[in-house]
C-alpha cells in the first residue's frame, strides 16, 4: 500500500549541472559519475526519511490548537467554523473532550446528496436544477447527526509511520491525537507530515 511519505519531495529536482557544480565545490578528487551521485542522493534521502519517519512521534508534529465540535453544534456554525479555518474536517468531542467522531467535508456531501450525489458539484448542481436544494434540510441537524463514528484516533506515542500508515488503510487526511483517557490534545494533517519531514530534513539556513 502506498504511503504518503513516498511522494514526499522537499527538494527540487536535481539537474546534471548542479550536480558538477556540487561536486567541483568538494576539494579533492572524486570517483564518482554524476549518475552514480544522483543515485546516492536519492537513496540517502529516502533513507533519511524513512529514519525519521520512525523516531519522530506524532506529539512532535501534531497542531495543538484543535478546531473541534460537539454533538449539538448545529451543521451551520460547523461549515462557518470550517471555512473560517480552512480545514476540512473536525473532530467532535463530548463533554469531558474525549473525541466521539469526524465530520469532514466528505460527510456533509454523502448526507447532502445521499447515495446519488457524491460530489460538491454534483450537489451544486442538484441545487441549482432544481426547486428544492438537498442542503436545506441540514439546516436542522447537528454535527451529531452525521459525523462518522467512532473516531479514528492515536495517541501522542505512535511514529509518523504508524500515522501515515493508518492513513493510508482508512482512506484519511487527519487523525486527532488523544491522550491515554481519549481527551483530544492535538490533531495531526497529510500536510503536518509532509511539512515535518521536509523541515528535519533542509532545516532552514543559517
Amino acid at each position: 500500500m502506498e504511503s504518503y511519505l513516498e511522494n514526499i519531495e522537499c527538494p527540487p529536482e536535481i539537474l546534471e549541472e548542479d550536480i558538477l557544480e556540487a561536486m567541483k565545490a568538494i576539494k579533492g578528487y572524486l570517483d564518482i559519475t554524476p549518475g552514480d551521485f544522483r543515485s546516492l542522493y536519492v537513496l540517502a534521502y529516502k533513507q533519511a526519511v524513512e529514519r525519521l519517519t520512525h523516531s519522530v512521534k506524532a506529539r512532535d508534529i501534531m497542531t495543538h490548537k484543535v478546531i473541534s465540535a460537539t454533538r449539538d453544534t448545529p451543521l451551520a456554525e460547523v461549515a462557518q467554523m470550517m471555512t473560517v479555518e480552512g480545514v476540512s474536517g473536525v473532530p467532535v468531542i463530548d463533554d469531558e473532550e474525549r473525541v466521539v467522531g469526524m465530520i469532514s467535508d466528505k460527510d456533509f456531501v454523502l448526507h447532502m446528496g445521499g447515495e446519488d450525489l457524491r460530489s460538491f458539484m454534483g450537489v451544486v448542481a442538484h441545487c441549482l436544477t432544481s426547486r428544492k436544494c438537498v442542503a436545506l434540510p441540514m439546516r436542522r441537524q447537528t454535527a451529531g447527526d452525521i459525523m462518522t463514528h467512532p473516531a479514528v484516533t492515536i495517541t501522542g506515542e505512535a511514529s509518523v509511520s504508524d500515522v501515515t500508515a493508518l492513513m493510508a488503510a482508512r482512506n484519511i487526511n487527519r487523525v486527532p491525537v488523544t491522550d491515554d483517557e481519549d481527551r483530544l490534545v492535538g490533531i495531526i494533517a497529510r500536510a503536518n507530515i509532509v511539512q515535518s519531514s521536509c523541515a528535519v530534513i533542509m532545516p532552514p539556513k543559517t
